[in-house]
């Protein structure tokens, strides 16, 4: 599903990721740990095509995303990734439904066509009563939830989560990290977790340690 292959990045005169090699099976759910500083987010920014790696390959499902122009890599990480983040990222503006629907838009989907699948996603993860909620009206653990159903409506490959449950309490942080292995179960979704949870982090079927830049034993 994804393999990196010596992911160096680099800021001015900082290194922040140092040679990384990673491989990722489909239906995998791998967490990456590690202090402050390690490296992690940069390097699952690199590895969600968010950045570039400075030298370095990267393959998602069969294909080599650093060769794609920006218009293809958009359309390619529209289609094939899915991204969870601690803070949500959600539009106020807009209802949860409404918030959930935006990247099957994206991708060119019809509005009859994204609201189906928003639902869909919504009723899974039991917001039913909450599509025309905007996220103000809505709990931390409901807006997280709508953030998963935005990361999935287009049925993903791969979803990179960066601390998704670090906004939570420990009630609806057990009750996320439970949804992602159920998602994986039902759907077949392939998760990269970076996490400062432990229970999450040891749930996972691997979980990496980085420092320095690094992965380590």
């Amino acid at each position: 599903m994804l393999k990196a292959t010596n992911i160096h990045k680099r800021y001015g005169s900082l290194e922040i990721v140092k040679g990384v090699d990673l491989e990722v099976k489909s239906g995998e759910i791998v967490s990456i740990v590690g202090s402050s500083g390690a490296g992690k987010t940069t390097l699952l920014q690199i590895l969600g095509t968010l950045d570039k790696a400075d030298v370095g390959e990267l393959a998602i499902n069969g294909q080599m995303v650093h060769d794609l122009s920006e218009k293809k890599l958009a359309k390619f990480r529209n289609e094939n990734i899915g991204f969870i983040f601690q803070f949500h990222q959600l539009l106020p503006e807009f209802t949860a439904i409404e918030n959930a629907m935006l990247p099957a838009f994206i991708n060119g989907k019809s509005k009859d066509e994204a609201r189906v699948e928003a639902k869909k996603y919504l009723d899974i993860l039991g917001l039913s009563h909450r599509y025309d909620h905007q996220p103000s009206e809505l709990s931390g653990g409901e807006q997280q939830r709508v953030s998963v159903a935005r990361a999935l409506i287009n049925q993903p490959k791969l979803i990179f989560a960066d601390e998704p449950s670090g906004n939570l309490d420990s009630q609806n942080s057990e009750a996320l990290h439970q949804l992602f292995f159920d998602l994986r179960d039902e759907f077949g979704f392939t998760f990269v977790i970076v996490t400062h949870n432990e229970a999450l982090a040891n749930m996972a079927d691997r979980k990496l340690v980085m420092s320095d830049g690094q992965f380590v034993q």
